[in-house]
């Protein structure tokens, strides 16, 4: 199974090289040009993972993060943040988000997609974990 990854980010050329690279390496991408149909495809499309920028053009990405996750049917799913912006301005929001984790742009294509792996795997792991409980 390929991890399916929606990336939120306004910016057509980054999303384009996110999208080259991670579909080079197995994973199936998803791209929302904005906030809104960000939401929109996490909810109808329930992704493994989402990749986040935080400055949108009609949402900024702190609220993307907190509209998922009160909503039970996203709320689960991980989020890295990819942005320019330091990861200290998120000072405080961190637990309130929950997120799987940061990376600052120009993003590491190597540890992204180290990360996205990982998070996969557990992912992948804590299910088989559920259905073994759920078995027994």
């Amino acid at each position: 199974m390929k991890p399916r990854i929606l990336l939120v980010d306004d910016d057509p050329e980054f999303a384009r090289l996110i999208e080259y690279n991670l579909e080079s390496v197995g994973c199936e991408i998803l791209i929302a040009p904005n906030g809104l149909e960000g939401l929109r495809l996490a909810r109808t499309e329930l992704p493994d993972l989402i990749l986040l920028d935080l400055m949108l053009p009609d949402l900024g990405g702190i609220s993307v993060c907190e509209i998922l996750r009160i909503q039970p049917s996203t709320r689960d799913i991980p989020i890295f943040i990819l942005s320019a912006l330091a990861d200290s301005c998120l000072t405080g929001k961190r637990t309130h988000t929950k997120l799987a984790g940061y990376l600052v742009k120009p993003v590491d294509l190597k540890l992204l997609t180290e990360s996205v792996f990982s998070v996969f795997e557990q992912q992948q792991q804590t299910t088989r974990s559920r259905l073994t409980q759920s078995n027994n």
